[in-house]
């Protein structure tokens, strides 16, 4: 049989915090799972079972529990049930603090003619008429000049 790289031994502070995290259950659904992996890994109890029957008394993959128990290994308990944040939003913000201050530098000047005032869509369509950005609705245009009466009645 092939030795152990990887060993889970939880502190009393970690198992009563894991023990926490799996009965009060408000923590997202992996980091519970993650929990229960670590207390069923734990060299110091009594309920310590194989990868395969933890796998499988959880409903999940052994690779899950070989990924959490080498997680622990590396990185510790809290950072194990933690998940990864991204550096970078999944879609990048079309209206950016240039793009806002260019649209309300177009509401400061006169409207077209033909018009007394401007309007959200007049605004929308015209941002997009100058490039300013490929598109935009009026709602948020909107609400781009809200942020503004906001900031400047404060």
């Amino acid at each position: 049989m092939a030795k152990e790289i990887y060993s889970v031994t939880l502190t009393k502070e970690e198992r009563r915090e894991l023990q926490k995290t799996v009965k009060y259950g408000t923590s997202p659904a992996k980091s519970i799972l993650r929990a229960n992996i670590l207390l069923l890994l734990d060299e110091n109890s009594d309920t310590k079972m194989s990868i395969a029957k933890i796998a499988e008394v959880l409903n999940t993959s052994t690779t899950t529990v070989m990924k959490v128990k080498k997680s622990y290994f590396e990185k510790g308990a809290q950072a194990t049930l933690k998940r990864k944040q991204r550096k970078t939003p999944p879609i990048e913000a079309k209206i950016t603090g240039e793009v806002e201050a260019k649209i309300i530098a177009l509401s400061c000047e006169e409207p077209p003619e033909g018009y007394s005032r401007w309007t959200l869509r007049l605004l929308a369509d015209k941002s997009v008429e100058l490039d300013i950005i490929t598109g935009v609705s009026h709602a948020s245009v909107g609400s781009i000049l809200k942020k503004r009466t906001k900031a400047t009645s404060s």
